[in-house]
Protein backbone atom coordinates (compact mmCIF):
# COMPACT_ATOMS: atom_id res chain seq x y z
CA UNK A 1 0.00 0.00 0.00
CA UNK A 2 1.99 3.00 -1.26
CA UNK A 3 -0.37 5.35 0.60
CA UNK A 4 0.73 3.98 3.98
CA UNK A 5 4.38 4.25 2.94
CA UNK A 6 3.83 7.88 1.94
CA UNK A 7 2.38 8.65 5.39
CA UNK A 8 5.63 7.58 7.04
CA UNK A 9 7.59 10.18 5.07
CA UNK A 10 4.93 12.92 5.04
CA UNK A 11 6.25 16.38 5.83
CA UNK A 12 4.18 18.75 7.94
CA UNK A 13 5.01 21.66 5.65
CA UNK A 14 2.95 19.99 2.90
CA UNK A 15 -0.32 19.90 4.90
CA UNK A 16 -1.54 23.42 4.11
CA UNK A 17 -0.85 23.02 0.38
CA UNK A 18 -2.61 19.66 0.22
CA UNK A 19 -5.71 20.95 2.02
CA UNK A 20 -5.93 24.04 -0.20
CA UNK A 21 -5.44 21.94 -3.35
CA UNK A 22 -8.09 19.45 -2.22
CA UNK A 23 -10.67 22.18 -1.68
CA UNK A 24 -9.86 23.75 -5.06
CA UNK A 25 -10.18 20.34 -6.69
CA UNK A 26 -13.61 19.81 -5.12
CA UNK A 27 -15.04 22.70 -7.11
CA UNK A 28 -14.27 20.77 -10.28
CA UNK A 29 -15.04 17.24 -9.13
CA UNK A 30 -18.71 17.83 -8.35
CA UNK A 31 -20.01 19.15 -11.70
CA UNK A 32 -17.70 16.91 -13.72
CA UNK A 33 -18.68 13.78 -11.81
CA UNK A 34 -22.38 14.50 -12.25
CA UNK A 35 -21.94 15.36 -15.93
CA UNK A 36 -20.05 12.15 -16.76
CA UNK A 37 -22.61 10.05 -14.89
CA UNK A 38 -25.44 11.53 -16.94
CA UNK A 39 -23.38 11.08 -20.13
CA UNK A 40 -22.93 7.41 -19.19
CA UNK A 41 -26.67 6.86 -18.87
CA UNK A 42 -26.68 6.89 -15.05
CA UNK A 43 -28.23 9.07 -12.32
CA UNK A 44 -26.08 12.10 -11.54
CA UNK A 45 -25.48 10.98 -7.95
CA UNK A 46 -23.48 7.99 -9.22
CA UNK A 47 -20.87 10.39 -10.51
CA UNK A 48 -20.22 11.64 -6.98
CA UNK A 49 -20.17 8.10 -5.60
CA UNK A 50 -17.63 7.22 -8.32
CA UNK A 51 -15.59 10.22 -7.22
CA UNK A 52 -15.45 9.73 -3.45
CA UNK A 53 -14.68 6.04 -2.91
CA UNK A 54 -12.28 5.44 -5.85
CA UNK A 55 -10.20 8.50 -4.91
CA UNK A 56 -9.81 7.18 -1.38
CA UNK A 57 -8.90 3.72 -2.71
CA UNK A 58 -6.30 5.10 -5.10
CA UNK A 59 -4.81 7.28 -2.35
CA UNK A 60 -4.15 4.03 -0.48
CA UNK A 61 -3.12 1.69 -3.32
CA UNK A 62 -1.94 4.02 -6.10
CA UNK A 63 1.79 4.73 -6.61
CA UNK A 64 1.57 8.28 -8.05
CA UNK A 65 1.96 11.17 -5.64
CA UNK A 66 -0.05 13.69 -7.68
CA UNK A 67 -2.78 11.94 -9.58
CA UNK A 68 -6.58 12.31 -9.73
CA UNK A 69 -8.83 9.40 -10.64
CA UNK A 70 -12.55 9.53 -11.24
CA UNK A 71 -15.27 9.50 -13.91
CA UNK A 72 -13.82 10.39 -17.30
CA UNK A 73 -15.19 11.38 -20.69
CA UNK A 74 -13.11 8.71 -22.45
CA UNK A 75 -15.14 6.02 -20.66
CA UNK A 76 -18.58 7.62 -20.94
CA UNK A 77 -19.28 6.27 -24.41
CA UNK A 78 -18.07 2.78 -23.44
CA UNK A 79 -20.32 2.65 -20.38
CA UNK A 80 -23.29 4.10 -22.26
CA UNK A 81 -22.89 1.51 -25.04
CA UNK A 82 -23.50 -1.27 -22.49
CA UNK A 83 -25.87 0.42 -20.04
CA UNK A 84 -28.31 2.09 -22.42
CA UNK A 85 -29.58 -0.95 -24.39
CA UNK A 86 -29.56 -3.34 -21.41
CA UNK A 87 -31.12 -1.15 -18.71
CA UNK A 88 -34.25 -0.29 -20.76
CA UNK A 89 -34.57 3.00 -18.88
CA UNK A 90 -34.46 1.43 -15.40
CA UNK A 91 -31.96 3.50 -13.32
CA UNK A 92 -31.40 0.69 -10.81
CA UNK A 93 -30.49 -1.75 -13.57
CA UNK A 94 -28.23 0.88 -15.09
CA UNK A 95 -26.43 1.31 -11.75
CA UNK A 96 -25.99 -2.47 -11.39
CA UNK A 97 -24.66 -2.85 -14.94
CA UNK A 98 -22.19 0.00 -14.57
CA UNK A 99 -21.11 -1.30 -11.16
CA UNK A 100 -20.43 -4.75 -12.58
CA UNK A 101 -18.43 -3.20 -15.43
CA UNK A 102 -16.32 -1.45 -12.80
CA UNK A 103 -15.75 -4.75 -10.97
CA UNK A 104 -14.75 -6.51 -14.20
CA UNK A 105 -12.40 -3.68 -15.13
CA UNK A 106 -10.92 -3.65 -11.64
CA UNK A 107 -10.29 -7.40 -11.59
CA UNK A 108 -8.67 -7.28 -15.03
CA UNK A 109 -6.36 -4.45 -13.94
CA UNK A 110 -5.43 -6.21 -10.69
CA UNK A 111 -4.78 -9.50 -12.50
CA UNK A 112 -2.69 -7.63 -15.07
CA UNK A 113 -0.71 -5.90 -12.34
CA UNK A 114 -0.01 -9.16 -10.50
CA UNK A 115 1.01 -10.82 -13.80
CA UNK A 116 3.21 -7.80 -14.55
CA UNK A 117 1.39 -7.00 -17.78
CA UNK A 118 1.85 -3.25 -17.44
CA UNK A 119 3.54 -3.21 -20.83
CA UNK A 120 0.44 -4.42 -22.67
CA UNK A 121 -0.91 -0.99 -23.63
CA UNK A 122 2.37 -0.30 -25.43
CA UNK A 123 1.13 -2.71 -28.09
CA UNK A 124 -1.29 -0.01 -29.24
CA UNK A 125 0.62 2.34 -31.51
CA UNK A 126 0.12 6.09 -31.30
CA UNK A 127 -1.94 6.36 -34.54
CA UNK A 128 -4.24 3.58 -33.34
CA UNK A 129 -4.68 5.26 -29.95
CA UNK A 130 -5.46 8.52 -31.69
CA UNK A 131 -7.98 6.76 -33.91
CA UNK A 132 -10.05 5.15 -31.20
CA UNK A 133 -9.83 8.17 -28.87
CA UNK A 134 -10.97 10.48 -31.68
CA UNK A 135 -13.79 8.03 -32.36
CA UNK A 136 -14.78 8.00 -28.69
CA UNK A 137 -14.62 11.82 -28.55
CA UNK A 138 -16.86 12.07 -31.62
CA UNK A 139 -19.30 9.58 -30.10
CA UNK A 140 -19.43 11.55 -26.85
CA UNK A 141 -19.96 14.84 -28.71
CA UNK A 142 -22.85 13.47 -30.78
CA UNK A 143 -24.45 11.86 -27.72
CA UNK A 144 -24.44 15.20 -25.83
CA UNK A 145 -25.77 17.43 -28.60
CA UNK A 146 -29.45 16.60 -27.93
CA UNK A 147 -29.09 17.55 -24.25
CA UNK A 148 -27.29 20.74 -25.27
CA UNK A 149 -30.25 21.63 -27.53
CA UNK A 150 -32.79 20.82 -24.81
CA UNK A 151 -34.35 17.58 -26.03
CA UNK A 152 -33.72 13.82 -26.05
CA UNK A 153 -33.39 11.32 -28.90
CA UNK A 154 -33.40 7.54 -29.14
CA UNK A 155 -30.69 5.46 -30.75
CA UNK A 156 -27.82 3.20 -29.75
CA UNK A 157 -24.93 4.11 -32.02
CA UNK A 158 -23.32 7.28 -33.24
CA UNK A 159 -25.06 7.14 -36.63
CA UNK A 160 -28.51 6.55 -35.16
CA UNK A 161 -28.09 9.33 -32.60
CA UNK A 162 -26.70 11.68 -35.22
CA UNK A 163 -29.65 11.00 -37.49
CA UNK A 164 -32.10 11.40 -34.60
CA UNK A 165 -30.49 14.69 -33.58
CA UNK A 166 -30.75 16.16 -37.09
CA UNK A 167 -34.38 15.04 -37.42
CA UNK A 168 -35.28 16.58 -34.05
CA UNK A 169 -33.64 19.90 -34.94
CA UNK A 170 -35.46 20.00 -38.29
CA UNK A 171 -38.72 19.18 -36.49
CA UNK A 172 -38.29 22.30 -34.32
CA UNK A 173 -37.73 20.52 -30.98
CA UNK A 174 -34.86 22.81 -29.94
CA UNK A 175 -35.36 24.56 -26.60
CA UNK A 176 -33.63 27.85 -27.39
CA UNK A 177 -33.33 28.85 -23.75
CA UNK A 178 -31.57 25.59 -22.87
CA UNK A 179 -29.34 25.92 -25.93
CA UNK A 180 -28.36 29.46 -24.96
CA UNK A 181 -27.52 28.31 -21.42
CA UNK A 182 -25.52 25.35 -22.72
CA UNK A 183 -23.58 27.29 -25.32
CA UNK A 184 -22.86 30.03 -22.76
CA UNK A 185 -21.55 27.43 -20.31
CA UNK A 186 -19.38 25.81 -22.99
CA UNK A 187 -17.97 29.17 -24.11
CA UNK A 188 -17.16 30.18 -20.52
CA UNK A 189 -15.35 26.89 -19.85
CA UNK A 190 -13.31 27.08 -23.06
CA UNK A 191 -12.37 30.74 -22.62
CA UNK A 192 -11.37 30.44 -18.96
CA UNK A 193 -9.54 27.15 -19.59
CA UNK A 194 -6.55 29.20 -20.74
CA UNK A 195 -6.09 30.53 -17.22
CA UNK A 196 -4.97 27.62 -15.04
CA UNK A 197 -5.53 29.33 -11.71
CA UNK A 198 -9.04 30.53 -12.61
CA UNK A 199 -11.76 27.96 -11.72
CA UNK A 200 -13.52 28.35 -15.05
CA UNK A 201 -15.66 25.24 -14.69
CA UNK A 202 -16.88 26.30 -11.25
CA UNK A 203 -17.64 29.82 -12.45
CA UNK A 204 -19.59 28.52 -15.45
CA UNK A 205 -21.63 25.97 -13.50
CA UNK A 206 -22.44 28.24 -10.54
CA UNK A 207 -23.37 31.12 -12.86
CA UNK A 208 -25.75 29.12 -15.02
CA UNK A 209 -27.35 27.51 -11.95
CA UNK A 210 -27.98 30.94 -10.38
CA UNK A 211 -29.47 32.24 -13.65
CA UNK A 212 -31.89 29.31 -13.91
CA UNK A 213 -32.92 29.68 -10.26
CA UNK A 214 -33.29 33.47 -10.34
CA UNK A 215 -35.36 33.55 -13.52
CA UNK A 216 -37.35 30.38 -12.81
CA UNK A 217 -36.38 28.91 -16.17
CA UNK A 218 -37.05 25.33 -15.11
CA UNK A 219 -40.78 26.05 -14.88
CA UNK A 220 -41.15 29.08 -17.14
CA UNK A 221 -39.03 27.99 -20.10
CA UNK A 222 -39.14 24.22 -19.73
CA UNK A 223 -35.40 23.93 -19.10
CA UNK A 224 -34.49 20.44 -17.85
CA UNK A 225 -32.54 20.56 -14.56
CA UNK A 226 -30.66 18.06 -12.41
CA UNK A 227 -32.96 18.15 -9.38
CA UNK A 228 -32.00 17.47 -5.78
CA UNK A 229 -29.45 14.75 -5.14
CA UNK A 230 -30.13 12.00 -2.58
CA UNK A 231 -28.73 12.82 0.83
CA UNK A 232 -26.09 10.58 2.37
CA UNK A 233 -23.23 8.34 1.33
CA UNK A 234 -23.39 5.17 -0.80
CA UNK A 235 -23.91 1.79 0.86
CA UNK A 236 -21.71 -1.22 0.21
CA UNK A 237 -23.54 -3.52 -2.21
CA UNK A 238 -22.76 -6.17 -4.80
CA UNK A 239 -24.19 -5.27 -8.23
CA UNK A 240 -26.55 -8.00 -9.43
CA UNK A 241 -27.15 -8.40 -13.15
CA UNK A 242 -29.02 -10.90 -15.32
CA UNK A 243 -27.26 -13.85 -16.90
CA UNK A 244 -28.03 -12.48 -20.36
CA UNK A 245 -26.13 -9.29 -19.46
CA UNK A 246 -22.91 -11.09 -18.62
CA UNK A 247 -21.24 -11.21 -22.04
CA UNK A 248 -21.72 -7.53 -22.96
CA UNK A 249 -20.66 -6.49 -19.45
CA UNK A 250 -17.51 -8.62 -19.65
CA UNK A 251 -16.63 -7.25 -23.08
CA UNK A 252 -17.38 -3.71 -21.94
CA UNK A 253 -15.36 -4.15 -18.76
CA UNK A 254 -12.37 -5.40 -20.75
CA UNK A 255 -12.60 -2.43 -23.14
CA UNK A 256 -12.82 -0.05 -20.17
CA UNK A 257 -9.75 -1.66 -18.60
CA UNK A 258 -7.73 -1.23 -21.80
CA UNK A 259 -8.72 2.39 -22.36
CA UNK A 260 -8.45 3.47 -18.73
CA UNK A 261 -5.04 1.87 -18.22
CA UNK A 262 -3.73 3.25 -21.52
CA UNK A 263 -4.72 6.76 -20.43
CA UNK A 264 -3.54 6.24 -16.86
CA UNK A 265 -0.13 4.83 -17.81
CA UNK A 266 0.61 7.70 -20.21
CA UNK A 267 -0.44 10.38 -17.72
CA UNK A 268 1.33 8.63 -14.85
CA UNK A 269 4.61 8.42 -16.77
CA UNK A 270 4.44 12.06 -17.80
CA UNK A 271 3.91 13.27 -14.22
CA UNK A 272 6.54 10.89 -12.89
CA UNK A 273 9.03 12.34 -15.36
CA UNK A 274 8.04 15.86 -14.36
CA UNK A 275 8.57 15.18 -10.66
CA UNK A 276 11.73 13.12 -11.17
CA UNK A 277 10.21 9.95 -9.71
CA UNK A 278 9.66 6.44 -11.09
CA UNK A 279 6.23 4.82 -11.19
CA UNK A 280 5.98 1.08 -11.78
CA UNK A 281 3.26 0.50 -14.45
CA UNK A 282 2.30 -2.77 -12.77
CA UNK A 283 1.66 -0.98 -9.48
CA UNK A 284 -0.33 1.59 -11.45
CA UNK A 285 -2.52 -1.23 -12.75
CA UNK A 286 -3.08 -2.41 -9.17
CA UNK A 287 -4.00 1.09 -8.01
CA UNK A 288 -6.41 1.57 -10.92
CA UNK A 289 -7.90 -1.86 -10.28
CA UNK A 290 -8.45 -1.12 -6.59
CA UNK A 291 -10.17 2.18 -7.46
CA UNK A 292 -12.52 0.43 -9.90
CA UNK A 293 -13.36 -2.32 -7.42
CA UNK A 294 -14.22 0.36 -4.88
CA UNK A 295 -16.45 2.09 -7.43
CA UNK A 296 -18.24 -1.15 -8.28
CA UNK A 297 -19.00 -2.03 -4.66
CA UNK A 298 -20.28 1.46 -3.77
CA UNK A 299 -22.81 2.22 -6.55
CA UNK A 300 -20.29 3.89 -8.82
CA UNK A 301 -19.08 3.12 -12.34
CA UNK A 302 -15.70 2.63 -14.07
CA UNK A 303 -13.12 5.34 -13.45
CA UNK A 304 -9.88 6.41 -15.05
CA UNK A 305 -7.18 9.04 -14.74
CA UNK A 306 -8.12 12.61 -15.51
CA UNK A 307 -6.08 14.80 -17.83
CA UNK A 308 -8.17 17.80 -16.77
CA UNK A 309 -8.42 17.40 -12.98
CA UNK A 310 -4.84 16.24 -12.35
CA UNK A 311 -3.39 19.53 -13.69
CA UNK A 312 -5.84 21.41 -11.46
CA UNK A 313 -4.47 19.59 -8.41
CA UNK A 314 -0.92 20.29 -9.52
CA UNK A 315 -1.58 23.98 -10.22
CA UNK A 316 -3.28 24.32 -6.82
CA UNK A 317 -0.08 23.13 -5.13
CA UNK A 318 -0.91 19.48 -4.27
CA UNK A 319 2.06 17.62 -2.83
CA UNK A 320 0.63 14.16 -2.16
CA UNK A 321 -2.51 12.07 -2.43
CA UNK A 322 -3.77 13.77 0.73
CA UNK A 323 -5.13 16.48 -1.58
CA UNK A 324 -7.40 13.86 -3.18
CA UNK A 325 -8.44 12.58 0.23
CA UNK A 326 -9.45 16.12 1.25
CA UNK A 327 -11.38 16.54 -2.01
CA UNK A 328 -13.18 13.22 -1.54
CA UNK A 329 -14.17 14.16 2.00
CA UNK A 330 -15.41 17.55 0.82
CA UNK A 331 -17.62 15.93 -1.83
CA UNK A 332 -18.93 13.55 0.84
CA UNK A 333 -19.73 16.55 3.06
CA UNK A 334 -21.73 18.10 0.21
CA UNK A 335 -23.85 14.95 -0.04
CA UNK A 336 -24.37 14.89 3.69
CA UNK A 337 -25.23 18.53 4.29
CA UNK A 338 -26.07 20.24 0.98
CA UNK A 339 -27.45 17.80 -1.62
CA UNK A 340 -29.95 20.38 -2.91
CA UNK A 341 -27.41 23.05 -3.87
CA UNK A 342 -27.25 21.88 -7.49
CA UNK A 343 -30.95 21.14 -8.01
CA UNK A 344 -31.30 23.93 -10.62
CA UNK A 345 -28.21 22.96 -12.61
CA UNK A 346 -29.50 22.59 -16.20
CA UNK A 347 -28.75 19.40 -18.08
CA UNK A 348 -27.69 21.53 -21.04
CA UNK A 349 -24.85 22.85 -18.86
CA UNK A 350 -23.89 19.29 -17.90
CA UNK A 351 -23.77 18.44 -21.61
CA UNK A 352 -21.50 21.46 -22.12
CA UNK A 353 -19.13 20.16 -19.41
CA UNK A 354 -18.88 16.78 -21.15
CA UNK A 355 -18.47 18.36 -24.60
CA UNK A 356 -15.66 20.59 -23.32
CA UNK A 357 -13.86 17.54 -21.99
CA UNK A 358 -14.49 15.50 -25.15
CA UNK A 359 -12.97 18.28 -27.25
CA UNK A 360 -9.80 17.79 -25.22
CA UNK A 361 -9.66 14.15 -26.34
CA UNK A 362 -9.48 15.03 -30.04
CA UNK A 363 -6.02 14.88 -31.57
CA UNK A 364 -5.48 16.74 -34.84
CA UNK A 365 -2.05 18.38 -34.85
CA UNK A 366 -0.03 15.20 -34.34
CA UNK A 367 -2.15 13.39 -36.93
CA UNK A 368 -1.12 16.07 -39.41
CA UNK A 369 2.50 15.29 -38.62
CA UNK A 370 1.85 11.56 -39.07
CA UNK A 371 0.14 12.28 -42.40
CA UNK A 372 3.25 14.06 -43.61
CA UNK A 373 5.79 11.45 -42.50
CA UNK A 374 3.92 8.09 -42.67
CA UNK A 375 0.72 8.30 -44.64
CA UNK A 376 -0.39 4.68 -44.21
CA UNK A 377 -0.35 5.04 -40.41
CA UNK A 378 -2.53 8.14 -40.74
CA UNK A 379 -5.12 6.16 -42.68
CA UNK A 380 -4.82 3.37 -40.12
CA UNK A 381 -5.82 5.93 -37.48
CA UNK A 382 -8.75 7.13 -39.59
CA UNK A 383 -9.81 3.51 -40.07
CA UNK A 384 -9.96 3.01 -36.29
CA UNK A 385 -12.00 6.21 -35.96
CA UNK A 386 -14.47 5.01 -38.60
CA UNK A 387 -14.65 1.60 -36.90
CA UNK A 388 -15.68 3.23 -33.61
CA UNK A 389 -18.16 5.50 -35.40
CA UNK A 390 -19.85 2.80 -37.52
CA UNK A 391 -19.71 -0.35 -35.39
CA UNK A 392 -19.87 1.27 -31.94
CA UNK A 393 -17.35 2.06 -29.26
CA UNK A 394 -16.74 -1.43 -27.88
CA UNK A 395 -16.45 -3.20 -31.29
CA UNK A 396 -14.31 -0.25 -32.37
CA UNK A 397 -11.90 -0.89 -29.50
CA UNK A 398 -11.78 -4.55 -30.58
CA UNK A 399 -11.00 -3.49 -34.13
CA UNK A 400 -8.22 -1.23 -32.84
CA UNK A 401 -6.66 -4.12 -30.89
CA UNK A 402 -6.87 -6.50 -33.88
CA UNK A 403 -5.34 -3.86 -36.16
CA UNK A 404 -2.56 -3.29 -33.63
CA UNK A 405 -1.71 -7.01 -33.61
CA UNK A 406 -1.77 -7.15 -37.42
CA UNK A 407 0.45 -4.07 -37.60
CA UNK A 408 2.87 -5.67 -35.13
CA UNK A 409 2.98 -8.95 -37.06
CA UNK A 410 3.31 -7.29 -40.47
CA UNK A 411 6.74 -5.82 -39.73
CA UNK A 412 8.01 -9.26 -38.76
CA UNK A 413 6.09 -11.09 -41.48
CA UNK A 414 7.66 -9.20 -44.37
CA UNK A 415 10.85 -7.72 -42.92
CA UNK A 416 13.76 -6.01 -44.62
CA UNK A 417 16.68 -8.17 -45.77
CA UNK A 418 19.90 -7.37 -47.58
CA UNK A 419 22.93 -8.81 -49.38
CA UNK A 420 26.05 -7.14 -47.98
CA UNK A 421 29.24 -5.96 -49.65
CA UNK A 422 32.33 -3.88 -48.88
CA UNK A 423 32.29 -0.15 -49.70
CA UNK A 424 35.52 1.80 -50.08
CA UNK A 425 35.97 4.35 -47.32
CA UNK A 426 33.21 2.93 -45.08
CA UNK A 427 34.02 0.46 -42.35
CA UNK A 428 32.01 -2.77 -42.21
CA UNK A 429 29.65 -4.42 -44.70
CA UNK A 430 26.64 -2.68 -46.21
CA UNK A 431 23.45 -3.25 -48.20
CA UNK A 432 24.37 -3.46 -51.88
CA UNK A 433 20.94 -2.09 -52.88
CA UNK A 434 21.89 1.17 -51.14
CA UNK A 435 25.52 1.00 -52.25
CA UNK A 436 25.63 -0.35 -55.83
CA UNK A 437 29.38 0.33 -55.87
CA UNK A 438 29.93 -2.21 -53.08
CA UNK A 439 32.25 -5.13 -53.92
CA UNK A 440 31.31 -8.77 -53.37
CA UNK A 441 33.73 -11.49 -52.28
CA UNK A 442 33.86 -14.17 -54.99
CA UNK A 443 32.01 -17.28 -53.84
CA UNK A 444 30.68 -15.69 -50.63
CA UNK A 445 27.14 -14.39 -50.00
CA UNK A 446 26.63 -12.23 -46.92
CA UNK A 447 22.86 -12.26 -46.23
CA UNK A 448 21.34 -10.17 -43.41
CA UNK A 449 17.81 -10.78 -42.06
CA UNK A 450 16.38 -7.82 -40.12
CA UNK A 451 13.78 -9.51 -37.91
CA UNK A 452 13.17 -12.43 -35.57
CA UNK A 453 12.74 -15.77 -37.35
CA UNK A 454 9.32 -17.26 -36.63
CA UNK A 455 6.55 -19.22 -38.29
CA UNK A 456 5.15 -16.30 -40.32
CA UNK A 457 8.40 -15.41 -42.10
CA UNK A 458 10.37 -18.69 -42.05
CA UNK A 459 9.43 -19.67 -45.60
CA UNK A 460 10.13 -16.15 -46.87
CA UNK A 461 13.57 -16.26 -45.22
CA UNK A 462 14.36 -19.54 -46.96
CA UNK A 463 13.20 -18.21 -50.34
CA UNK A 464 15.12 -14.94 -50.06
CA UNK A 465 18.31 -16.66 -48.93
CA UNK A 466 18.17 -19.01 -51.93
CA UNK A 467 17.41 -16.04 -54.22
CA UNK A 468 20.55 -14.32 -52.90
CA UNK A 469 22.58 -17.43 -53.73
CA UNK A 470 21.05 -17.69 -57.19
CA UNK A 471 21.73 -13.99 -57.89
CA UNK A 472 25.43 -14.21 -57.01
CA UNK A 473 27.68 -13.29 -59.97
CA UNK A 474 30.10 -16.09 -59.02
CA UNK A 475 29.57 -19.72 -57.94
CA UNK A 476 28.76 -19.72 -54.23
CA UNK A 477 30.75 -21.71 -51.65
CA UNK A 478 29.49 -20.14 -48.41
CA UNK A 479 26.25 -18.46 -47.38
CA UNK A 480 26.81 -16.43 -44.21
CA UNK A 481 23.65 -15.21 -42.46
CA UNK A 482 24.22 -11.91 -40.63
CA UNK A 483 22.08 -12.81 -37.62
CA UNK A 484 22.63 -9.80 -35.34
CA UNK A 485 19.03 -8.50 -35.90
CA UNK A 486 17.57 -11.99 -35.29
CA UNK A 487 16.34 -11.85 -31.69
CA UNK A 488 14.43 -15.15 -31.61
CA UNK A 489 13.88 -18.41 -33.48
CA UNK A 490 10.88 -20.72 -33.08
CA UNK A 491 10.48 -24.39 -34.03
CA UNK A 492 9.00 -23.65 -37.46
CA UNK A 493 11.90 -21.33 -38.31
CA UNK A 494 14.45 -23.86 -37.01
CA UNK A 495 12.96 -26.51 -39.29
CA UNK A 496 13.16 -24.05 -42.21
CA UNK A 497 16.86 -23.51 -41.38
CA UNK A 498 17.39 -27.28 -41.46
CA UNK A 499 15.72 -27.49 -44.87
CA UNK A 500 17.86 -24.61 -46.11
CA UNK A 501 20.98 -26.36 -44.83
CA UNK A 502 19.98 -29.56 -46.69
CA UNK A 503 19.38 -27.64 -49.92
CA UNK A 504 22.68 -25.79 -49.68
CA UNK A 505 24.67 -28.93 -48.79
CA UNK A 506 23.24 -30.68 -51.85
CA UNK A 507 24.59 -27.79 -53.95
CA UNK A 508 27.99 -27.89 -52.23
CA UNK A 509 27.38 -24.69 -50.26
CA UNK A 510 28.07 -24.29 -46.54
CA UNK A 511 25.60 -22.46 -44.30
CA UNK A 512 27.21 -20.20 -41.66
CA UNK A 513 26.05 -17.61 -39.15
CA UNK A 514 27.67 -14.41 -37.86
CA UNK A 515 26.90 -12.16 -34.88
CA UNK A 516 24.17 -14.43 -33.52
CA UNK A 517 23.09 -13.58 -29.97
CA UNK A 518 23.70 -16.04 -27.15
CA UNK A 519 20.01 -16.64 -26.27
CA UNK A 520 19.27 -17.45 -29.92
CA UNK A 521 22.21 -19.90 -30.00
CA UNK A 522 20.79 -21.53 -26.88
CA UNK A 523 17.52 -22.13 -28.70
CA UNK A 524 19.33 -23.65 -31.68
CA UNK A 525 21.16 -25.96 -29.30
CA UNK A 526 17.84 -27.15 -27.85
CA UNK A 527 16.47 -27.67 -31.38
CA UNK A 528 19.60 -29.69 -32.36
CA UNK A 529 20.48 -27.25 -35.13
CA UNK A 530 23.64 -25.88 -33.52
CA UNK A 531 25.40 -29.25 -33.53
CA UNK A 532 24.08 -30.06 -36.99
CA UNK A 533 25.58 -26.93 -38.55
CA UNK A 534 28.70 -27.17 -36.43
CA UNK A 535 30.10 -24.79 -33.84
CA UNK A 536 32.89 -23.79 -36.24
CA UNK A 537 30.25 -22.25 -38.56
CA UNK A 538 29.16 -19.65 -36.00
CA UNK A 539 31.32 -16.52 -36.10
CA UNK A 540 31.38 -13.60 -33.65
CA UNK A 541 31.48 -10.98 -36.44
CA UNK A 542 30.89 -10.75 -40.16
CA UNK A 543 34.51 -9.64 -40.57
CA UNK A 544 35.71 -12.82 -38.87
CA UNK A 545 33.48 -14.90 -41.14
CA UNK A 546 34.95 -13.19 -44.23
CA UNK A 547 38.52 -13.75 -43.04
CA UNK A 548 37.86 -17.44 -42.33
CA UNK A 549 36.25 -17.85 -45.74
CA UNK A 550 39.23 -16.25 -47.47
CA UNK A 551 41.69 -18.52 -45.66
CA UNK A 552 39.64 -21.70 -45.97
CA UNK A 553 39.14 -21.23 -49.70
CA UNK A 554 42.57 -19.68 -50.40
CA UNK A 555 41.08 -16.55 -51.91
CA UNK A 556 43.97 -14.10 -52.33
CA UNK A 557 42.05 -10.84 -51.99
CA UNK A 558 43.89 -9.19 -49.14
CA UNK A 559 42.04 -5.94 -49.64
CA UNK A 560 38.92 -7.76 -48.42
CA UNK A 561 40.39 -8.81 -45.09
CA UNK A 562 38.83 -7.15 -42.08
CA UNK A 563 41.83 -5.99 -40.07
CA UNK A 564 39.76 -4.22 -37.40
Amino acid sequence: MPGLQAMRTYQGAWLGADIAAGLALTAMLVPVGIAYAVASGLPGICGLYATIIPMLAYALFGPSRIFVLGPDSSLAALILAVVLPLSAGDPQRAIALAGMMALVSGLICIAGGIARLGFITELLSKPIRYGYMNGIALTVLISQLPALFGFTVKGDGLLEKGQGFIEAVLAGKTNWTALLLGVGTLATILVLKRFQRVPGLLIAVVSVTLVVEALGLAQGAGVSVLGSLPQGLPDFSFPVIMASDLVPVLVGGFAVAMVSFADTSVLSRSYAARTGTYVDPNREMLGLGAANLAAGFFQGFPVSSSTSRTPVAEAAGAKTQLACVVAALAVAALLMFGPGLLRNLPTAALAAVVIASALGLIEVSDLRRIYRIQRWEFWLSIGCLVGVAIFGVIPGIGIAIVVAVIEFLWDGWRPHYAVLGRVDGIKGYHDISRHPEARLVPGLVLFRWDAPLFFANAELFQDRALDAVASSPTPVRWLVVGAEPVTSVDVTAADALSELDDTLRAAGIELCFAEMKGPVKDKLKRFGLFSRVGEERFFPTIGEAVNRYLKANQVQWHDWEDRA
